[in-house]
């Protein structure tokens, strides 16, 4: 796992667990000293917030763990996955378009990187170079073309190279 992506969300989790343990009881203590709990929205505002914060939490802790038992070892070397840069041409839009594949956490569309669960990702997962494949897209049907890959090993061996 990258990672600034492990360092992301462990502070989401830290906040989340200072949150649930700290801040959530202080608000409870102070609407239960003001008296009838059956009318009382600062109670129920935060044992709903309780709640979500506790939901949340547990789904943060479990991506934690699927992301610490991704084994980069498994990933291919000669066709698209996570860590892949690949130069695609859009033949809806007549333009070379530049996509890294990524995970959920660090996607951003303005900067070209897309979750491996997006449509674009998943259409782009497991191509070479010269495959074409059609992606469904909120804004369209696109045909996308690749021309270039550099999956994440080519990058961490040009990396290596450079240092020597």
């Amino acid at each position: 796992m990258p990672e600034h992506v492990k360092k992301k969300l462990q502070e989401e989790i830290d906040l989340l667990e200072h949150e649930l343990n700290h801040e959530l009881p202080a608000e409870l203590k102070k609407a239960v000293a003001l008296g009838d709990l059956s009318e009382n929205a600062e109670y129920h505002m935060a044992k709903q917030r309780q709640e979500f914060v506790r939901a949340r939490l547990g789904m943060m802790k479990k991506r934690m763990a699927e992301l610490s038992l991704m084994n980069l070892a498994n990933i291919p070397r000669d066709r698209a996955a996570l860590g892949s840069t690949l130069v695609v041409f859009d033949s809806t839009k007549d333009e070379e378009i530049v996509y890294k594949l990524v995970t959920s956490e660090e996607s951003d569309v303005t900067k070209g990187m897309v979750s491996t669960t997006s449509p674009i990702g998943r259409s782009l997962m497991g191509k070479k170079v010269g495959d074409v494949t059609t992606v469904v897209t909120p804004g369209g049907t696109r045909e996308l073309e690749v021309l270039k890959l550099t999956t994440m090993h080519d990058a961490t061996d040009q990396r290596t190279e450079s240092q020597a």
